[in-house]
């Protein structure tokens, strides 16, 4: 019944915001494998429904960092803009071009892998490095904005390791990796509709499933300020060390996507 399903949703949304938000991923690259895999969400569909659940979700762990001033508003610009434009690009290439995503599947597996290796491997303690300039967060945004599109992951999961991976503090990329989710997500979810709307079939396989994706969204809107609300309390070191599992997890996610 479709009321289980979204209570299920609800519960899934509930944990995977909880771990993920303190290091500034939604956790709907971790709903995606059980929307396609218990919950029966068809593709394409599983993509916007997956941005569904990062619109209504994020806003909570958003404004636990805003209350805290912890919001990097520069990098969150840059983030933004580089996204947006990213997961228009590929919300059309999920609905015209890519009906096999494997091939994306196994490039983020390769990007995620060492990228988590290099996070958890290096010592949180030591000499600053530099952080990137603007133009390559706006070009990383981009390209991870257009896999998000793809996916329906909004592109945080994938910006935040790399960003963390180059140097800079997990508790500086969160928040401004979470505000850029939820902005690509938006205008993700109104992307895959006018998509649907202009192919003459609202509720075809374009479009959100509504309800499964609000109710996931909701329960990732507790899990999310939850997860915020933790992130005080973590040292660096850890935050780095779950961020370095989360990528090696997300990539052998979409290995074994591929496989099987």
């Amino acid at each position: 019944m479709d009321w289980q399903r979204d209570l299920l949703a609800l519960l899934v949304g509930f944990v995977v915001a909880t771990v993920t938000t303190p290091v500034g991923v939604s956790g709907a690259v971790f709903l995606l494998p059980v929307q396609l895999s218990v919950l029966d969400v068809p593709s394409p569909r599983v993509t916007p429904t997956n941005l569904l659940f990062n619109v209504v979700s994020a806003p909570a762990g958003m404004l636990r960092y805003r209350r805290r001033g912890q919001l990097d508003r520069d990098l969150a610009r840059s983030l933004v803009l580089g996204s947006v434009p990213g997961v228009v690009v590929g919300a059309l290439l999920r609905v015209h071009l890519v009906t096999d995503p494997d091939a994306f599947r196994l490039l983020a597996a390769a990007v995620l892998a060492p990228v988590g290796l290099v996070i958890l491997r290096r010592p949180a303690a030591g000499p600053p490095r530099r952080p990137p300039g603007r133009r390559t967060v706006r070009a990383l945004a981009f390209v991870t904005g257009v896999v998000g599109g793809i996916y329906g992951i909004g592109g945080g999961s994938l910006i935040g390791p790399i960003l963390v991976g180059a140097g800079m503090a997990v508790a500086a990329v969160a928040p401004a990796a979470l505000l850029a989710t939820w902005v690509a997500s938006l205008v993700g979810v109104a992307t895959y509709a006018v998509l649907a709307v202009s192919s003459g079939d609202v509720t075809g396989p374009v479009g959100p499933d509504w309800s499964l994706g609000v109710a996931a969204g909701l329960g990732g809107l507790v899990g999310g300020w939850l997860g915020a609300s933790l992130q005080p309390r973590l040292p660096e070191i850890a935050l780095r060390r779950l961020l370095g599992v989360l990528a090696l997890a997300l990539a052998g996610v979409y290995v074994v996507q591929v496989v099987v």
